[in-house]
């Protein structure tokens, strides 16, 4: 019996996989602001996987310094949501496909809050630049409960006091009772699959001269909990983690930078599929 029902467990795991993966939306390329359309596709970009990078797409804010630059919808790509696209995406989804046993797709999946139930489908959230995002009302509704139904949302390349106080500004609209916390260097987030102890700034690959941008020195490694200890939001405060992915195989980008940023992704990365 006992056997009987571990062998119905499973095909009930497996169904539920498989209906998982028949509701998510096809994958689709979008025009980046770094790189158009001419990034070439992995030779196994089609095949599916357990995890996948999933990037949030979101509306330009008053902040976003590409507001106005690009004609079209910011849901058509060409917006500041496509910082790093698809380049910094791909490179992690193969450092965790390398250094973990976890099967990461080779491709990422951009997601929107506003389409219907999509987001459901994808553990891992990650954005970039959130200082000048327009995250709307109604999207923070839905990203609340995407958190809180056990999704993981890491928002990096926030730099200076400005975008510092507009995101926690928006984050109110998440959580406004949740604060944003340092996260303790015992925290299992950094403990993962690397030991993460002490953490460097990671300046964006136009900032190498001076370490860091705007007037954000100090960097910082913030959280949201949920009431059982578990982070949902992981903030990367100025520090620009998706350059050290995106330049991860560039001679002129220092190494000890995509070390560093590969190995706090990884972390996040299984921290959001074990936690």
């Amino acid at each position: 019996m006992k056997h009987r029902c571990v062998i119905a467990g499973s095909m009930l795991l497996s169904a539920s996989l498989i209906t998982a993966m028949l509701a998510q939306r096809a994958f689709r390329e979008y025009p980046s602001v770094e790189y158009g359309v001419s990034v070439p596709l992995p030779g196994d970009w089609k095949r599916p996987a357990e995890w996948t990078f999933a990037r949030l797409m979101f509306p330009p804010g008053p902040l976003d310094g590409y507001r106005g630059r690009y004609d079209g919808p910011w849901q058509e790509g060409l917006s500041l949501w496509t910082q790093d696209y698809p380049r910094a995406d791909r490179a992690l989804a193969n450092a965790v496909h390398r250094l973990t046993r976890v099967d990461a797709r080779s491709v990422e999946q951009p997601v929107s809050l506003d389409d219907g139930d999509e987001v459901y489908n994808w553990p891992f959230l990650y954005a970039v630049q959130v200082g000048e995002w327009g995250l709307t009302e109604a999207e923070a509704k839905k990203l609340r409960d995407y958190l809180l139904r056990g999704g993981f949302f890491m928002a990096d390349d926030c730099h200076g006091s400005a975008e510092e106080a507009y995101f926690v500004q928006t984050m109110k609209m998440v959580f406004p009772d949740r604060p944003l916390v340092d996260i303790p260097d015992n925290d299992p987030i950094f403990h993962t699959i690397f030991d993460l102890d002490e953490r460097i700034q990671v300046p964006g690959a136009e900032h190498l001269a001076t370490g860091h941008k705007k007037d954000g020195i100090v960097p910082h490694w913030k959280g949201i909990y949920d009431d059982h200890g578990r982070i949902m939001v992981a903030f990367v405060l100025n520090s620009d983690i998706g350059d050290s992915w995106e330049f991860l195989d560039d001679p002129r980008y220092p190494v000890k930078y995509t070390v560093f940023g590969t190995k706090l992704g990884v972390n996040y990365v299984v921290y959001a599929m074990t936690h």
